[in-house]
């Protein structure tokens, strides 16, 4: 903790420190015992450039619990499953997955995701009911519609489309997959940051 120490590389190696399992707990013991040695007044600089790195953290945390307290469904755990199709955090809370495929959907701030086309041989398709936060549903060539819970959207076979939140709000929808013979989804292109940055 030498003069010039709490800079953006000290920030760097704090980020990588809480993304390798140190706790908020962890780090504030850690830079307790090294105040002892590199003095207080050095210190606190350290301790409040731990705080922000940890803050960050805790208030994305506490705004997700706050998301799913105002809804009836669960936000579920992380969709590492379909992550490679997602811009940003998704969360995935299967409700029903006999007779029709009923699954929440959570998306966090600014996530969205890739353009994608549902299709089968006959049936098929998606209806997505929203049950929280703000969001928005676009189809190919068409402006983006915005989301809000009680909003229903059908989506037909070999519509081109995407869906995710809102930039500033969390966003959950049930995904109702429609039986249907031979059903698959094509991923395709993710939503450029551009054209989403246009939303608001």
């Amino acid at each position: 903790m030498a003069q010039g120490l709490v800079d953006s590389s000290f920030q760097f190696h704090l980020i990588s420190a809480k993304n390798n399992g140190i706790t908020k707990e962890e780090i504030a013991e850690i830079l307790t015992h090294a105040a002892f040695y590199a003095g207080w007044p050095k210190a606190w600089a350290a301790f409040r450039m731990a705080k922000e790195v940890w803050t960050e953290d805790t208030f994305a945390e506490s705004a997700k619990e706050a998301h799913e307290k105002s809804m009836l469904f669960p936000v579920g755990k992380p969709n590492d499953g379909f992550a490679q199709y997602f811009i940003g955090q998704s969360y995935l809370a299967p409700l029903s997955t006999e007779q029709v495929g009923i699954f929440n959907v959570t998306f966090e701030p600014g996530c969205r995701n890739n353009w994608h086309i549902h299709h089968a041989a006959s049936g098929g398709g998606q209806i997505l009911v929203c049950v929280g936060g703000r969001g928005f549903y676009q189809e190919w060539g068409k402006e983006a519609q915005e989301l809000h819970p009680g909003d229903v959207v059908n989506i037909p076979v070999g519509v081109k489309h995407w869906h995710g939140a809102a930039p500033d709000s969390w966003f959950s929808h049930l995904a109702v997959e429609v039986p249907g013979v031979d059903t698959s989804n094509e991923w395709l292109e993710a939503v450029d940051d551009d054209s989403y940055g246009l939303l608001k």
